[in-house]
C-alpha cells in the first residue's frame, strides 16, 4: 500500500479512531497528487490494481473532475488515453480481463461512478471526436451481463446527466442532449433497440434482474426514438408478454410496463396516437390489478399504465373532432375507465394523484355532452365511490383522531391536504350530475347510518365529508327553496341520529354540515325545532369532547345570527338549555388551557346576547333575562374584588382567571345590544351596562398590575363605546386614569387604539377628555420612543423592537386622528405646550425619513391639516408664533424637497406616488396659507440651490399658482428627476 492509498483510506474513514488533523494533512497530500500532470496515469493504474472501494472511488471521482475542468486543454494523446482506459475498463477491452472484471463486479456505486466518468467524455466529444463509442459498445455486449449491465446503466446515467427534461437543464446541456441524441438517431438506434431485443430474448429467464435494467433504459429512450422501432411485430407482444406472464421477477413486469405506458405517452398526431391507443389492445393487462396484492409494485406500475393510456384517450377525445374519433376514443374510455376505478379504489398507490386528476379532466370534458349517457352516468357514479372510499379515515387512528394526540392531529392534517382534489372532483361530479351525486350521497348517508360495522365511524364521518363539500356548488337560491332532493337531505340530515355521535370527528362535520345548509332552514320553519336539538343536546354544545362543544357554541352563535327572530319562541327553552354550560364557563375550576383559542366558548353568551337583544323580546323579559345573567356575574367580580388584598398567589391566580372568563362572557353578551336600543329606546338595558361596567372597572384598580386581565377590561370599554355611546363619558376618566398606570410599549398601544375609536366615533365631544390625558400620553411617549430611529441589530431583543414599532406606528395613527377630526387645539393646551416642539420635530424627522412610506403619508397629511388649522390669520397674528416659519424652513425644505430628491424615494412605487402627492398638496396649502412668502422662501432657498435651471423654476411657479393639482404633481415629479440628473453632489440630502 504507497501513500496516496494510505492517505485516501484515512480521508474515508468513518471511525473516531482517526485524528482531524491527520484526516486534514491525508486531505491535503490527496489534493498536492490531484495537482500532478499525471495524475489520470495514476488514476487508471490504481483502478486496475487496487482492490480497495476507496481508492477506486476516489480514482473515479478524481477522473471526474479532471475530465469536466481540465479536458478542453488537455492535448490529443492525453484525451486519447483517458477515452481508451475508461471504454477498455467498462467494456473488458485490451487490458488485464480480471483487473476490469474486478472492477466491474464492485458495488453498485462505484459502477454508476464509472457510468458517470464515460457519459461525461461523451458529453465532451461525440459524435465530432469520438464517433464510435455507442458502435463500439454494442459490439462488447457479447461479453455477457457485466458488460450488458454497463452498457444499461451508461445510457441511464446519460439520461439522468444530460437528456431528461425532469431536471433543470442549462442551455448548454440542452444543445449538448439535443446533439447526442440526434447522433444516436442517425447513427446507431436501430442497433441498440435489436440489441434490446436479443438481451431481453436470450436472457428473460436466466437473468431478470438484467433485463429489468435494459427496459428501464429502453423506456427512457421510447420518448425520442422513431416509435416504429419499438411499436411492431417484434418487440411489441414481447413488452406484453414480459408484462402478463405469470412466475416473472414483478420488476421485470413492471418495467416491461413502464415500456408501455412510454409508448402510450408518446408525443404524436392525435390521429395517429388514437390509432396507436386502438392497436395495443390494452385490455390484455386489465386483470392484473385484480389478480395481483394490492400492495404490489407491478400493480403499481400497471395503474400507472392504465392512468396513462386513459389519459392520452381523453385528449385524443378533446383533440379530435370527427364523430368516428369521437366514438372511438369514448369507446376506449368506457373500457378502460371500470380498471382505473377499481385501482384508485382497492390500492395503495402513489399515482392517486394523478388518477385523480385525469378523472377532473374526465368530468370537465362531460360536461360538454348533453345528454349524458346511462354508461356516462354510471362512470360519475362510480367516480363517486371512488370519492368516498377514498377520504375514510383508517380506523386504526380513530382513538387518535378522537382523542386529537399527536399522532392524532398529523393524521388529521394529511387528510385535510388529501382530500383537497378529491373534494374537488366531487364538485364538479355535482355540477355536471348534481342528481346523480345527490342521490349517491342520500345513499351513503342512509348506509353509514344503518351500519353497526367497525368502519361505521369512517363512513359516517366520509358521507357526511360528501355532503358538507357538495354544499360549496350549491347556489343559494337552491338552498333556500329546500325542495327535491336537496330538501330530502336536509331533512334526513337533521333528523338521523348516528350511533357514532360521541365520536369527535362524526360530531364536528354533522355541526358543520348542519351550518352549511343552514339557509335551507331560513325558508322552511318546520326544521327550527331539528336544528335547536343538535345544537343543544349531546350532539352539540353538550358533547362531552371539549373541542366539539366549543365548535358547538361557535356555530350556535352564527346560526342565531342568522335565524334569531325565527327563534324568538324558543328563547325560554335555550336559555334553560344552556343554564349548565353558561354556569360552567364562569365557573372557578374551568380549566384555563380550555381558554385558548378563538373558540373559548364565549360564543355561547355571544348567541344569548343577540337573542336577548332584540326588540322582538318584551322589555320586561328582555330585562329579567339580562338581569339574570348579569346580576350573578357582577356579584361573583364584586366578591373577589372585596377579598382581593387578602388573596394568597395561589389563590389569586385561580380568582383572576375566573373574573377574565366573566369579563368575556359579559363583553360577548354585550354584543347582542345595539346603541339605539340600549340609549333611546330601552335605557334600562342601558342602565345595566353602565352598573357592569362600574364593577369591572374596579378590577383595574384591585389587580392594577395583571396584564390580561387590564386587555380583557380594555376590551370591555371598547365594548361599552360602542354599545352605550355618549352615556359612556361619565366612565371614561376613571378608565383612562387607571389605563394609564401601566406605561409599557404594549399597554400603550392598546390605550391609544382606544382612544382613537373615542375620537372618531365622537369626534370633538371627546375634547374635554383628550386635553386632560394629552400630556401624559405626550410624555410617556417620549420617554419611551427613541427620537430617531429604533435600534436593531445584534444585541437588541426582537420582541422589544416589535412592540416598539407598533407603538410607533399607533402614535402616528393616534395624531393623525387628532388632527383630522379638528381636534389640533389640544396640541396648544397649557399642559401640552411644552411638548408641541418634540412633536413637530419627531414629525418631521419621520415624514422625512421612516421606512414605511404610509407612515410618511400620514405624517405629511398632520402638517397639511395644522397649516390650514394654525396659519389662517383673519387678525393678522400668528395663531401659533414660529409655527409657520418652522414649516417654511424645516417641512418645506427638508420634506418637500431634499427627502424627494433622495435616490431612496422611488418614484416608481405605487405607494411612494401617493406620497408624492401628498407632498405636492402640501405646497399648494403652504402656497394658499403663506402667499409670496413661501415661494420666494422655497424656489430661493430650496429648488435653485439643487441646481434646478431658472426656467424650470419659473415654470414652478406658474404650476403652483395655477389650479389643476394634477398638472402640478406631474411637472413637480418631473422636476424631481431633471434635478437628480443635474444634481452635482453638492447638495446635502437631509
Amino acid at each position: 500500500m504507497d501513500d496516496l492509498e494510505k492517505a485516501i483510506l484515512i480521508m474515508f474513514d468513518e471511525t473516531s479512531n482517526v485524528d482531524s488533523n491527520l484526516k486534514l494533512k491525508a486531505n491535503e497530500y490527496c489534493d498536492k497528487v490531484k495537482a500532478e500532470s499525471a495524475i489520470c496515469s495514476v488514476c487508471v493504474e490504481k483502478l486496475c490494481f487496487s482492490n480497495m472501494v476507496q481508492v477506486q472511488f476516489w480514482c473515479l471521482q478524481t477522473l471526474h473532475e479532471i475530465i469536466r475542468v481540465r479536458y478542453p486543454w488537455m492535448s490529443v494523446d492525453e484525451k486519447y488515453f483517458i477515452r481508451n482506459s475508461v471504454f477498455s475498463i467498462v467494456c473488458l477491452e485490451g487490458i488485464d480481463e480480471n483487473h476490469a472484471l474486478r472492477i466491474l463486479r464492485c458495488p453498485a456505486f462505484i459502477k454508476n461512478k464509472l457510468a458517470q466518468v464515460l457519459v461525461t467524455l461523451i458529453y465532451l466529444d461525440y459524435p465530432l471526436n469520438w464517433p464510435s463509442v455507442f458502435v463500439d459498445f454494442l459490439s462488447h455486449l457479447r461479453k455477457g451481463p457485466v458488460v450488458i449491465d454497463m452498457f444499461c446503466r451508461v445510457l441511464n446515467t446519460l439520461d439522468d446527466e444530460l437528456i431528461s427534461m425532469d431536471y433543470p437543464r442549462t442551455p448548454e446541456e440542452v444543445t449538448a442532449a439535443g446533439r447526442i441524441k440526434d447522433a444516436i438517431r442517425q447513427q446507431c438506434v436501430s442497433p441498440i433497440v435489436g440489441a434490446w431485443y436479443d438481451i431481453l430474448s436470450m436472457y428473460k429467464n436466466s437473468d431478470q434482474e438484467l433485463c429489468a435494467s435494459v427496459l428501464d433504459a429502453m423506456r427512457r429512450y421510447i420518448s425520442w426514438i422513431d416509435i416504429g422501432l419499438v411499436v411492431n411485430d417484434v418487440i411489441l407482444p414481447l413488452l406484453f408478454e414480459l408484462t402478463l406472464v405469470d412466475g416473472l421477477l414483478e420488476q421485470l413486469r413492471g418495467a416491461a410496463a413502464g415500456c408501455l405506458l412510454a409508448v402510450v405517452s408518446k408525443r404524436m398526431d392525435h390521429q395517429a396516437k388514437l390509432t396507436l391507443l386502438q392497436s395495443l389492445q390494452i385490455s390484455r393487462v386489465f386483470g392484473l390489478v385484480a389478480a395481483e396484492d394490492s400492495d404490489s409494485d407491478l400493480v403499481a406500475k400497471v395503474a400507472s399504465l392504465l392512468t396513462g393510456y386513459a389519459v392520452e384517450v381523453l385528449e385524443c377525445f378533446k383533440r379530435l373532432s370527427s364523430e368516428d374519433s369521437k366514438s372511438n376514443s369514448l369507446e376506449l374510455l368506457n373500457e378502460v375507465l371500470p380498471s382505473v376505478f377499481y385501482v384508485l379504489q382497492k390500492c395503495e398507490l402513489d399515482s392517486a394523484f394523478s388518477i385523480v386528476q385525469f378523472l377532473s379532466g374526465y368530468v370537465a370534458t362531460m360536461k360538454s355532452l348533453s345528454p349524458l349517457t346511462e354508461k356516462q352516468l354510471l362512470h360519475l357514479s362510480q367516480i363517486l365511490e371512488v370519492i368516498h372510499a377514498q377520504i375514510c379515515y383508517d380506523p386504526v387512528y380513530r382513538h387518535n383522531l378522537d382523542i386529537l394526540d399527536k399522532i392524532g392531529r398529523e393524521e388529521e392534517g394529511r387528510m385535510v391536504e388529501f382530500r383537497k382534489d378529491l373534494l374537488v372532483l366531487l364538485r364538479s361530479v355535482g355540477r355536471v350530475a348534481p342528481d346523480v351525486t345527490q342521490l349517491f350521497i342520500r345513499s351513503s348517508i342512509v348506509s353509514a347510518a344503518a351500519s353497526s360495522s367497525d368502519r361505521n365511524v369512517e363512513e359516517v364521518e366520509a358521507s357526511l365529508t360528501l355532503f358538507f363539500a357538495y354544499g360549496e356548488s350549491i347556489s343559494d337560491e337552491v338552498l333556500r327553496n329546500g325542495s327535491g332532493l336537496i330538501g330530502e337531505l336536509v331533512t334526513m340530515l337533521l333528523s338521523t341520529r348516528f350511533s357514532c355521535h360521541s365520536n369527535r370527528l362524526v360530531a364536528l362535520i354533522y355541526l358543520e354540515t348542519i351550518f352549511r345548509y343552514i339557509k335551507a332552514v331560513q325558508e322552511n320553519s318546520q326544521f327550527i325545532h331539528f336544528v335547536l336539538a343538535a345544537f343543544l343536546d349531546e350532539r352539540g354544545i353538550h358533547h362531552p369532547n371539549i373541542n366539539v362543544s366549543r365548535r358547538a357554541s361557535y356555530l350556535f352563535m352564527r346560526v342565531v345570527k342568522l335565524l334569531k327572530v325565527k327563534f324568538v319562541p324558543y328563547i325560554e327553552t335555550i336559555l334553560t338549555s344552556l343554564q349548565d354550560t353558561v354556569a360552567r364557563f364562569t365557573s372557578s375550576n374551568f380549566a384555563s388551557d380550555e381558554l385558548s383559542g378563538s373558540e373559548d366558548g364565549s360564543h355561547i353568551f355571544e348567541a344569548i346576547g343577540l337573542l336577548i337583544g332584540m326588540e322582538d323580546v318584551p322589555l320586561e323579559k328582555q330585562s329579567d333575562y339580562l338581569s339574570s345573567l348579569l346580576k350573578p356575574l357582577c356579584q361573583q367580580v364584586e366578591a373577589v374584588l372585596m377579598n382581593a388584598k387578602a388573596l394568597i398567589p395561589e389563590e389569586a391566580a385561580a380568582k383572576i382567571t375566573t373574573i377574565q372568563q366573566i369579563i368575556m362572557a359579559i363583553n360577548a353578551l354585550s354584543k347582542g345590544f345595539n346603541e339605539r336600543l340600549v340609549t333611546t329606546s330601552r335605557p334600562a338595558i342601558g342602565l345595566m351596562f353602565k352598573q357592569t361596567l362600574d364593577v369591572l372597572l374596579q378590577v383595574l384598580v384591585a389587580f392594577p398590575k395583571i396584564e390580561p386581565l387590564r386587555t380583557k377590561v380594555l376590551s370591555f370599554i371598547h365594548r361599552m363605546v360602542e354599545t352605550l355611546g355618549a352615556s359612556v363619558f361619565p366612565y371614561l376618566p376613571k378608565a383612562l386614569e387607571q389605563l394609564l398606570e401601566e406605561s409599557e410599549p404594549k399597554e400603550m398601544v392598546g390605550f391609544l387604539v382606544l382612544l382613537n375609536q373615542l375620537i372618531c366615533k365622537f369626534s370633538t365631544s371627546v375634547h374635554g377628555i383628550l386635553e386632560d390625558v394629552f400630556p401624559t400620553i405626550a410624555s410617556r411617549i417620549f420617554s419611551i420612543i427613541p427620537r430617531d430611529s429604533i435600534p436593531s441589530g445584534p444585541g437588541t431583543n426582537i420582541e422589544e423592537i416589535r412592540e416598539l414599532q407598533e407603538l410607533q406606528r399607533i402614535v402616528y395613527t393616534f395624531l393623525h386622528v387628532i388632527t383630522t377630526h379638528d381636534l389640533s387645539s389640544i396640541f396648544l393646551s397649557p399642559k401640552s405646550r411644552s411638548y408641541l416642539e418634540p412633536m413637530m420635530q419627531l414629525l418631521l424627522n419621520t415624514s422625512c425619513n421612516h421606512k414605511d412610506i404610509l407612515v410618511r403619508k400620514a405624517c405629511v397629511q398632520i402638517f397639511i391639516k395644522l397649516i390650514k388649522d394654525w396659519c389662517a390669520r383673519p387678525s393678522g397674528e400668528e395663531k401659533v408664533p414660529g409655527f409657520q416659519s418652522f414649516i417654511m424652513e424645516g417641512f418645506a425644505t427638508n420634506c418637500c424637497l431634499y427627502s424627494v430628491l433622495d435616490k431612496s424615494f422611488e418614484l416608481h412605487d405605487a405607494n411612494t406616488l401617493i406620497l408624492l402627492g401628498e407632498i405636492v398638496v402640501a405646497q399648494k396649502v403652504m402656497y394658499e396659507q403663506f402667499g409670496q412668502d413661501f415661494l420666494v422662501h422655497f424656489v430661493s432657498k430650496g429648488i435653485l440651490t439643487a441646481h434646478c435651471p431658472q426656467d424650470l423654476a419659473e415654470q414652478y411657479c406658474q404650476k403652483l399658482q395655477g389650479s389643476d393639482i394634477k398638472a402640478l404633481k406631474s411637472f413637480y415629479q418631473s422636476l424631481i428627476e431633471s434635478l437628480r440628473v443635474q444634481q452635482n453632489g453638492s447638495l446635502v440630502f437631509r
